[in-house]
């Protein structure tokens, strides 16, 4: 089935359609499944806007609220995961996955489901130490610490995916695995984007959590974005018995929905023809959410997972035959995702706009519906039940400002924060006015560098023309040797020469100009002294929200 991957969305769906209905006027047929690896921005109203970690002049309501209030409907069935710029308090309506409009499905904080056999896993959010071991205790309205560290990842969900055993197909996170660009043209990534050296040189560059993650689950496809940039790499793993083959992940990174940019990739993947098609639960995993549901920790304190140091009596918290059959049972043999999408809050009206919406914490009917099938509970309802009896929404706030902005020290088991880039990011929009307050250091999705490309003769009218770069997967896939000689695998042998996946074929007849984009350009905007004093003097709460 020919499945599409996004990066950056920044709520531009309806460029992303247009953009997929011209590769499919390009390419071989219509494509099956959309795949978003995050900053999705499903904002519903100016409330939701207000609820999105970006500095207020960049908060605009783009276009999802038409797919939200049924103006319109998603041409293609969309899968996504939460990114680092999210309608946080919508998506939280929503922790074990649920659809936000008509044919369009986020996964939840952690989750696996099924479309035509293809088992399809991710994880929202990035990864900062010092939240990483907190249970999930945010909830609107949000304060200027809270608003941040509702999208850090959590130590649970890495741990309820790490108890998965069945293989799966593909992988979605939005920040990148740590040490997955030394399995790549990394000599290529620094030369597009040189303020990574540092991080790269290092090794402190992405996720350890999504590289916890990357060892363990072994995918066969992992897709990310949140640096901005096209970046494919393959990684070699080590088998786990003498008798075994070895399994190999294709990692690909994409870029921010831009003209011009590589934000779009058409694949083609192998699917199991008799399975259905439409979206479907994931047995497996069910079962482990089941099997974790006393784990459920919505305050702010620090804990760890259970392991088999002695100090805990269980542990192993991974889906048996037997577990997964009761579960099944408690179905009714049905995995079918329902239907069941409800208009949960107002949708914006651009003829009465309301500043003033207030913000509510809300329980889904959808979230309600199945935890009830399943015998779990709701995270949001338990939040809800710990506000009433203990009458401390303030001082949450209050204690949640100390934690999340002391990171002075390391608050899990990874001892460096690595979704923060120290150096500064060019790609980004930076603080020029010396009125922005403290919670604008948050940077937005926009480019100060968009490159500028002449339209080609054969290219079509309309505007999903300018976004002419979408390729199949695999011509992007090619390790180049001399850069891999040095990774990690290379060395111990696992992966020598060039690797070409797959056979490269263009989606646009005439090749695409690269200019300014493959290069990095002579002149930069350069940061006034000021602004580099505030990146230097700002907490890494807010080094972390640049991408």
């Amino acid at each position: 089935m020919r499945v599409a991957v996004a990066g950056c969305c920044h709520g531009e769906l309806d460029k992303i359609y247009e953009t997929l209905a011209l590769a499919e006027r390009r390419g071989p047929g219509p494509v099956d499944l959309l795949l978003c690896c995050g900053d999705f921005q499903a904002v519903r109203n100016e409330a939701d806007l207000r609820c999105m970690a970006v500095p207020p002049k960049y908060r605009h309501m783009q276009t999802f609220y038409r797919y939200y209030s049924g103006e319109k409907k998603a041409p293609v069935l969309t899968v996504f995961i939460g990114g680092n710029h999210e309608a946080s308090n919508h998506l939280q309506e929503l922790p074990y996955g649920g659809w936000v409009a008509p044919n369009i499905y986020y996964l939840g904080l952690a989750g696996v489901v099924k479309y035509r056999g293809v088992r399809i896993g991710g994880i929202s959010g990035i990864f900062k130490s010092h939240d990483y071991r907190k249970g999930h205790f945010e909830y609107p309205p949000y304060n200027p610490s809270t608003i941040r560290s509702i999208y850090h990842v959590r130590n649970i969900e890495v741990y309820k995916l790490k108890q998965l055993k069945q293989p799966i197909d593909i992988f979605l996170s939005h920040d990148w695995p740590r040490s997955i660009y030394h399995y790549g043209n990394k000599k290529q990534l620094l030369k597009m984007k040189s303020f990574f050296r540092q991080e790269v040189e290092n090794n402190t560059l992405g996720s350890p959590a999504a590289s916890e993650l990357l060892e363990h689950l072994k995918p066969t496809y992992w897709f990310s974005a949140h640096l901005h940039v096209k970046f494919a790499a393959l990684m070699q793993h080590q088998a786990a018995d003498k008798g075994q083959t070895a399994k190999a992940t294709k990692f690909l990174a994409l870029d921010k929905c831009l003209p011009h940019r590589d934000f779009l990739q058409v694949l083609e993947i192998e699917h199991d023809p008799s399975a259905p098609d439409y979206l479907e639960y994931d047995i497996e995993w069910l079962t482990i959410l089941k099997a974790t549901n006393d784990l459920i920790n919505v305050t702010g304190s620090l804990w760890n997972m259970p392991e088999n140091n002695g100090l805990h009596t269980k542990w192993d918290y991974s889906a048996t035959e037997e577990a997964m059959k009761e579960v099944l049972e408690k179905l009714n043999h049905d995995l079918r995702v329902p239907c069941n999408f409800s208009v949960t809050a107002a949708c914006y009206d651009p003829t009465k706009p309301q500043t003033q919406m207030q913000l509510v914490h809300r329980i889904n009917p959808q979230t309600t519906e199945f935890c009830a099938q399943l015998g779990i509970t709701d995270i949001n309802v338990s939040l809800q039940k710990s506000k009433e009896e203990h009458h401390l929404c303030g001082e949450y706030e209050e204690q949640d400002d100390v934690e999340s902005n002391n990171s002075g020290e390391d608050r899990s088991e990874y001892n460096t924060d690595t979704s923060a880039l120290s150096s500064i990011n060019p790609d980004e929009i930076m603080l020029d006015e010396e009125e922005e307050d403290e919670d604008n250091i948050v940077t937005a999705h926009s480019d100060t560098n968009t490159p500028s490309i002449e339209p080609s003769l054969n290219q079509a009218s309309d505007f999903s023309a300018s976004f002419s770069d979408v390729r199949i997967l695999p011509g992007s896939m090619i390790v180049s040797s001399d850069d891999t000689s040095g990774s990690p695998t290379s060395r111990e042998g696992k992966l020598g020469e060039a690797v070409e996946v797959e056979n490269e074929k263009d989606l646009t007849e005439v090749p695409s100009k690269r200019l300014s984009d493959e290069h990095e350009p002579e002149q930069r905007k350069k940061i006034k002294r000021r602004n580099q004093a505030i990146y230097a003097a700002v907490d890494d709460d807010d080094d972390d929200d640049v991408a």
